[in-house]
């Protein structure tokens, strides 16, 4: 599922990882086992009782509110999560990235019958496919969508950069610093660099240099770039 982005009102761009068909056919399916085994259980601890068939009827009726509710409690108390969904770290948001209110839960869950009960999912899955922002019907029409809470990292986010082969390091002393250190490194070197902010690339090259205990033989600018190919070549290549 593609990604979207949403404009709030203060003009904040809002990046949302909307969840795949997948993940939430998934999610479905074990919130779907957990009611069956809930009836199981049910189904089970009447039959101890021995009851009168019109006793059933009523322990029935009261037993099985909690499956009848089932996706709307579970969502109203447990920020838009259900256990199908913790388990595959999705969850429901409204799209401008805020947390649903109990309206929003009610009318998505009241078109879930629509949606997924009839016609066996098939309407929900035409429109998340069709949409481009994860919604079934009854998303569209309480503003909301399923979203992934996992962390998709992109290259650029990452310490890895391309080397050639015949790559020369100058810094075996980079490795002092720990993956994570790099990452940051990496990620302030990137966005000074975009920003055209030489001041942070400076000091930036001030911190690390005294981290490793070195005298650059380079420009700030170059410095960086070259600490940061020297350690994939230190931690990847060897």
């Amino acid at each position: 599922m593609d990604n979207f982005q949403i404009e709030t009102a203060q003009n904040v761009s809002i990046q949302q990882n909307a969840a795949g068909i997948g993940e939430r056919i998934l999610a479905y399916l074990i919130d779907l086992l957990i009611i069956i085994g809930y009836f199981i259980v049910t189904i089970f601890i009447l039959g101890v009782l021995g009851l009168d068939p019109g006793d059933q009827w009523t322990y029935w009726l009261v037993l099985s509110l909690p499956v009848f509710l089932y996706f709307l409690l579970w969502e109203t108390f447990w920020d838009g999560k259900t256990p199908g969904k913790a388990a595959m770290k999705i969850k429901v948001a409204k799209l401008d990235g805020s947390r649903p209110a109990f309206s929003n839960y009610l009318i998505r869950w009241l078109l879930r019958l629509l949606d997924i009960s009839f016609a066996f999912g098939g309407i929900a899955v035409v429109s998340i496919l069709l949409g481009g922002k994860g919604q079934r019907l009854g998303d569209m029409a309480a503003g909301t969508t399923i979203i992934s809470e996992r962390q998709r990292v992109q290259f650029h986010e990452t310490i890895l950069v391309d080397i050639p082969d015949d790559y020369i390091a100058v810094y075996p002393q980079v490795t002092v610093f720990s993956d994570e250190e790099m990452r940051k490194i990496k990620t302030i070197y990137t966005d000074a660099r975009r920003n055209a902010d030489h001041n942070i690339i400076l000091e930036l090259s001030k911190k690390v240099s005294t981290l490793m205990d070195v005298t650059p033989q380079e420009k700030p600018l170059q410095f960086v770039d070259k600490v940061i190919a020297d350690y994939n070549y230190y931690t990847q290549k060897l």
